[in-house]
């Protein structure tokens, strides 16, 4: 049902195929969701054609589905694992990530703009991305697509820093407006598209006894604010030391009732009190400070559900019209679990070795413990770098200050000192050094000259010839003494064998008698 290719230098290589039996993945799965790169990881063995052709950000991966005719991924490997388990088995797991990670290949350019339209903005930052891009041998270059994102101005006014090209689009535009990032092909032409909302209605009901075979249901609480304290402008303060940080905000006290905070009862009768603050750093005036505070307790304050499905695609079997998209609505039916609602596909994982094992994931994304924690540590990191920027501006500031009133201070002396200068002291400082040039010039000349010195070193050589000879006599001697020696030895064996010979004839005498 799933055919995979790999691409290395326009030359393709098939890697799994559903009819060719010997060239086979034996792990496959693709994971699609909204807003992110989708993902595709595979394992194969060393037999596979392709084991040897892996070529990180090199190597292109697309999947087909040959019953649909559909491209369901097309991206590129970035991460491969080779491993050997204790059987001796040895395998390569690639994990690949969809054309939107090319995004993060190139980085934004500093500028200010303003007076844009949503639409004007996002072909600046595609342009910035291209040019970054440009000339790779892999084509990495996107057009703008397809943008329905509006605002209240339908312009926007924003400075672009160095920061990665995905995180800026996210940053810049879809943390802030809202909306959703779309990579799509058309006549070989890759688009990004900025909508709304991706998707559309479909009456394909997920329904329990039907299609439907598991379920599970997820309520996440956490952003659930029962007390709100919004907060406007920083007031300005009367401390000239004074820095942001240390400056209270604008609050809602005085049109309020004397309370800085805005109450859900209803939320707090089920929850308690749940207390949280939100920022709104252009609003002035208390009375608009409220009413933001209001509309945005309404339209924020509610639990997040998340449901996780299996569902059996039965388009692919000619059941159903339409096959689950990410991005659409399909209605999900279970009267056991008191379920009747229309559900958005939020995620979805293909399994390729067994597509019946595909998983839905239906209503808001949630945010992992990890991933949040990695946005909050990101904030924190933020403030450091700023904290710590401050500091060090400060201190040049201070070293600064301290150079020039030392320079100042030396200035001052120096010329002090001109206006001050007695000439008198300085002649005789002169004719003192003078006279101590004079000495050193006399005690030069009682060196001795160099005749002295080509005597002493004749005189030398005289007494080195005679420590020579005194040396080649005691070299003679001590030969004299080592023959002598030699024959000492000789006699002293000798007189041992006579002594033994002796010995023996004694020994003798004595058995005979």
């Amino acid at each position: 049902m799933y055919k995979v290719t790999l691409i290395n230098d326009k030359r393709e290589t098939i890697i799994h195929h559903p009819n060719f039996g010997g060239i086979k993945v034996i792990h496959g799965e693709i994971k699609q969701g909204i807003n992110q790169a989708d993902g595709f990881s595979f394992t194969i063995l060393p037999n596979n054609p392709g084991y040897h052709l892996i070529r990180p950000f090199k190597t292109l991966v697309k999947v087909y589905n040959t019953q649909t005719n559909q491209l369901e991924f097309d991206g590129r490997i970035f991460i491969p694992v080779e491993e050997m388990d204790e059987s001796g088995v040895t395998t390569l797991t690639c994990k690949c990530e969809s054309e939107l990670g090319f995004l993060h290949d190139s980085i934004q350019r500093y500028g200010e703009y303003h007076n844009l339209t949503i639409r004007e903005f996002l072909h600046v930052m595609i342009q910035n991305h291209n040019r970054d891009v440009a000339g790779d041998p892999i084509d990495k270059t996107f057009s703008v697509g397809r943008v329905t994102v509006t605002n209240s101005t339908n312009n926007v006014y924003r400075y672009l820093g160095y920061d990665n090209t995905m995180d800026s689009l996210f940053d810049k535009l879809v943390d802030r407006l809202g909306g959703e990032l779309r990579v799509r092909q058309d006549n070989g032409i890759r688009y990004l598209d900025y909508l709304t909302q991706i998707g559309e209605v479909k009456n394909t009901e997920i329904r329990l006894a039907k299609n439907l075979k598991s379920i599970q249901k997820e309520v996440d609480p956490t952003d659930i604010i029962t007390r709100l304290v919004p907060l406007g402008q920083t007031l300005e303060s009367e401390d000239e030391n004074a820095t942001n940080a240390s400056s209270d905000r604008l609050t809602v006290k005085s049109v309020n009732g004397g309370k800085d905070y805005i109450e859900d009862a209803e939320a707090k009768a089920v929850c308690g009190v749940v207390t949280k603050s939100h920022i709104w750093d252009d609003i002035s005036r208390a009375s608009n400070l409220k009413s933001a505070g209001q509309t945005f307790l309404k339209e924020n304050n509610r639990v997040k559900v998340q449901y996780v499905i299996t569902a059996l695609d039965l388009s692919l079997i000619h059941l159903d019209i339409d096959r689950f998209e990410v991005g659409n609505f399909y209605p999900v039916i279970n009267p056991v679990m008191g379920i009747q609602e229309t559900l958005r596909v939020v995620g979805k994982t293909i399994d390729i070795i067994h597509p019946n094992e595909n998983n839905l994931s239906f209503g808001d994304v949630f945010q992992t413990a990890s991933q949040y924690q990695y946005e909050a540590a990101k904030a924190q990191k933020n403030v450091v770098q700023l904290q710590s920027t401050v500091f060090r501006q400060n201190t040049q500031i201070g070293t600064l200050a301290t150079n020039m009133s030392a320079a100042k201070q030396e200035l001052q002396q120096l010329q002090t000192a001109i206006d001050e200068a007695d000439l008198q002291q300085i002649s005789q400082s002169v004719s003192d050094l003078h006279r101590q040039l004079q000495e050193i010039e006399g005690q030069i000349q009682g060196l001795p000259t160099t005749e002295t010195i080509v005597g002493m070193q004749k005189d030398i050589e005289t007494h080195t010839q005679s420590i020579s000879n005194i040396q080649l006599k005691i070299k003679s001697m001590e030969q004299t003494i080592e023959t002598n020696s030699s024959n000492l030895e000789t006699v002293k064996t000798d007189l041992q064998s006579l002594d033994e010979r002796m010995k023996k004839l004694e020994e003798g005498g004595t058995r005979l008698g």
